[in-house]
């Protein structure tokens, strides 16, 4: 939550104080999949090594969105999205860009329902 924008965290508080809890996206996604079996216990995606802004981005790649529109999106600079870029490249043991995009379309490809 620590790296959520301010939109969603004021609305993550509000719905904290009409008594309700708040589960980030990211964290409901994850519940599901350990109370419907999708994953094997113990296995480990690494997906799950990525900060919750580094998972936002790595989404929004995956989705095509170019480093200035991700920017733009969660009020990011340019060099801070290339930035978490590299991490998520070192984090995934992804040797380039191309691979990074090959990556995160395959992943948001298989998080599609429908």
């Amino acid at each position: 939550m620590k790296e959520a924008g301010g939109e969603n965290l004021l609305a993550a508080v509000r719905q904290v104080l009409r008594g309700e809890i708040y589960v980030s996206p990211r964290m409901s996604a994850r519940v599901l999949e350990v109370f419907s079996g999708r994953k094997p216990r113990g296995s480990s995606s690494p997906i799950e090594k990525l900060s919750d802004r580094e998972f936002e981005v790595f989404q929004l790649i995956g989705q095509g969105n170019s480093t200035r529109d991700i920017a733009a999106r969660l009020n990011l600079s340019p060099k801070t999205v290339d930035v978490h870029r590299g991490h998520i490249k070192v984090k995934l043991e992804l040797k380039d860009t191309t691979a990074l995009v090959r990556h995160a379309v395959r992943w948001v490809e298989t998080q599609s329902f429908g």
